[in-house]
């Protein structure tokens, strides 16, 4: 059955997204281990290590994921940007490494004044020092699907095919697949046959099989707007109907699906709760009843 869960706050210290996810009932999580809008941190010290991972075992939590910070751009043609950004990404992969998490989320970037082609060519660059760098580390970087704002790479799938074809190691990498922005690239999900033809797209380009995890929000912005903006599971531009496919494909039985829905509080409802209890409620009698016991 799929694994339900959301992106929690990391304030007080990362073990406390741990304990906000058991108190929501998430059976998996993802979260920062920073601050995602500032480029350094004090480092992770071995009492902060031992916490996360002891607090970790004992919520027995699934497939812990973090995602890096939003500043980090390794399709930049600023050569000064794009050096900055290699070196934080090297310290996001050895504070996930250090947490024992399982994936660490990346945006490829912004290709900015430059062509598509330079930019992807330039992430894949930039992946291959970072392993380099970080030889025999566990945690996998999953390469996230995005709206396409801007000059934002990531949008087709076959921006992802390309970097998979580029990287020298492309074991290492996996896909992050995030529902809002695919529909807001101009992927249909609505029905079945729309489900289906999106879906074998991925499976020919670049397979199925690279879905790791996913991030399932619904849509503020209508289809194809190019726009990232999340929405509550069945509240905004999507409607429940995509929700409903995603969480009984059978490909996605086993993978960890995030929400990064807003936190906020709706008839007295965490609306994290709300979300989720949706999501199960989507499942066929089945993988419910496998789901309550």
């Amino acid at each position: 059955m799929p694994l339900f869960g959301a992106h929690m706050s990391i304030a007080g210290g990362c073990h406390n997204a741990l304990l906000e996810a058991e108190t929501r009932g998430c059976d998996c999580l993802q979260l920062f281990t920073k601050s995602p809008n500032q480029w350094t941190a004090k480092p992770l010290d071995a009492e902060q290590i031992r916490l996360f991972r002891a607090t970790l075992r004992r919520t027995k939590l699934k497939f812990p994921t973090a995602h890096d910070s939003y500043l980090i751009n390794l399709a930049s043609s600023d050569e000064a940007l794009y050096r900055r950004s290699i070196e934080a990404f090297v310290v996001e992969l050895e504070r996930a490494e250090a947490l024992g998490l399982r994936y660490l989320v990346m945006h490829p970037g912004a290709h900015l004044d430059d062509t598509e082609e330079a930019g992807l060519t330039r992430v894949a660059s930039a992946l291959d020092e970072v392993h380099t760098r970080c030889p025999a580390y566990r945690v996998k970087v999953l390469l996230e699907t995005t709206a396409g704002q801007g000059t934002t790479l990531g949008h087709r799938f076959e921006h992802l095919a390309r970097i998979l074809a580029l990287v020298a190691d492309p074991k290492r990498l996996g896909v992050c697949l995030d529902t809002c922005h695919v529909f807001a690239a101009g992927y249909a999900l609505g029905t079945e046959a729309e489900y289906r033809q999106t879906m074998g797209h991925f499976e020919r380009l670049i397979g199925v099989r690279r879905i790791l995890a996913l991030h399932v929000n619904d849509s503020l912005k209508p289809f194809g707007s190019r726009v990232d903006r999340h929405a509550h599971i069945g509240r905004g531009a999507m409607g429940l109907e995509p929700f409903r496919l995603l969480v009984n494909d059978p490909r996605f039985r086993d993978r960890p699906m995030f929400l990064e829905t807003a936190k906020e509080v709706i008839d007295d409802r965490a609306m994290d709760e709300v979300n989720l209890e949706t999501l199960r409620g989507l499942l066929k009698p089945a993988d419910a009843s496998a789901l309550r016991a």
